[in-house]
């Protein structure tokens, strides 16, 4: 049984482990005991305690505990006809997870629409979410239905929500609220019928704390809520991600290529200790220049290398942000509350008195303080 419990917590469903005996008493017992990546995919499958997971969400590839728990509750949130928002930095998945949703939902069959809301133009705001008629403005020289209508019966995805201004934000409430929109130009409603998923990577509540976006509408679009960890957190993904990206990018990109050449010994490491700023979005680039320029029977170390982008440290690191118009100080403050608070929690198996202690806070109670300020949940 020890065995099993070894196994089962070092795996499936991480815990703490104690021993205890007559001269120590009762402690916290250290098992330095990894099980390889090769051999997880195994053990979960026959986990009988597992959500059940929608066929649609096969896509999303792992084998983290919390990735797993993700994708059982946007499974289950797919079932219920109502908004959902997905945060996370960016290149974590989010319309991956959106277009999953749409497909497990009841709503598969209409159309799934997804939005870049902070490529819009400010001028053409409207025009892209509700539509225009012929001679509204200089250059509409036809009627043109909106994102809603193109949506209609089927599912909105509206990415990189955080980046509407607050005068769009009002009508977009209203459009939610009364399910017609006006294009632009006309007094007459269409009635739409649209399931919203929207998406940031920005902590909304503290930009409405901030005065730069709706209170109201961050409550109309948060019914169901999910968090997409960072790559860095995804803890034994690494592996199963490079070898499903791989087999993707020959699919798709190198269908002429008889055989897949695999990464070497030296190109995993290489690719196990980057930091993965840009989560999975930059892993697929740096694999995808990799294979394209492999010449030899694998994808070696100097080819991983020559594929990777080093960002100076003066650009990318959170004391080096570009203070434009988007800059702001508090957003910065809580992506580095949120990502130290995941850390600890992870790091103390969930236990909040232990992830308090690591973080410096002195007790539970202030931690939870801190997981309410910045939506950590």
């Amino acid at each position: 049984m020890q065995a099993v419990w070894i196994l089962l917590g070092k795996t499936r469903y991480p815990a703490i482990f104690y021993q205890a005996s007559i001269e120590e008493g009762v402690r916290q017992a250290d098992i330095p005991f990894e099980i390889s990546a090769e051999y997880l995919p195994r053990m979960t499958q026959v986990d009988p305690f597992q959500a059940p997971i929608n066929a649609a969400f096969d896509d999303i590839v792992t084998q983290n505990p919390q990735m797993l728990k993700l994708k059982a509750q946007a499974s289950h949130l797919a079932q219920f006809d109502l908004p959902i928002l997905i945060n996370g930095e960016t290149g974590t998945g989010k319309e991956l997870f959106a277009t999953a949703i749409h497909n497990a939902s009841a709503r598969h069959t209409g159309p799934f629409v997804p939005v870049n809301c902070g490529a819009i133009p400010l001028e053409l705001v409207d025009s892209t979410l509700f539509g225009h008629v012929k001679g509204a403005f200089t250059g509409a020289v036809k009627d043109k239905p909106g994102v809603f209508q193109q949506a209609d019966g089927g599912t909105l995805f509206l990415d990189e929500f955080g980046e509407l201004p607050l005068d769009a934000q009002v009508r977009l409430l209203r459009v939610l609220q009364s399910g017609e929109v006006f294009p632009v130009g006309s007094t007459t409603p269409i009635k739409v019928d649209v399931r919203i998923v929207t998406a940031t990577h920005r902590n909304l509540l503290q930009r409405v704390a901030d005065g730069q976006f709706r209170e109201d509408l961050f409550y109309r679009v948060a019914v169901g809520l999910l968090h997409l960890p960072p790559l860095r957190d995804r803890a034994g993904d690494l592996p199963l991600l490079l070898d499903s990206l791989l087999q993707q990018i020959y699919r798709q990109h190198m269908p002429q290529q008889e055989s897949q050449r695999k990464l070497s010994v030296g190109g995993k490491n290489l690719l196990s200790h980057h930091p993965w700023k840009g989560n999975i979005r930059e892993l697929y680039s740096t694999l995808l220049r990799a294979a394209m320029w492999a010449t030899g029977e694998s994808i070696s170390k100097a080819d991983v290398e020559s594929a990777l982008f080093q960002i100076p440290d003066s650009q990318s690191g959170i004391l080096g942000r570009n203070m434009d118009k988007s800059f702001n100080i508090q957003d910065v403050m809580g992506e580095v509350a949120q990502h130290y608070i995941r850390r600890a929690l992870d790091e103390a198996q969930g236990n909040k008195t232990q992830a308090a202690e690591k973080l410096g806070l002195g007790s539970y109670q202030t931690l939870k303080g801190w997981m309410d300020k910045y939506n950590v949940h």
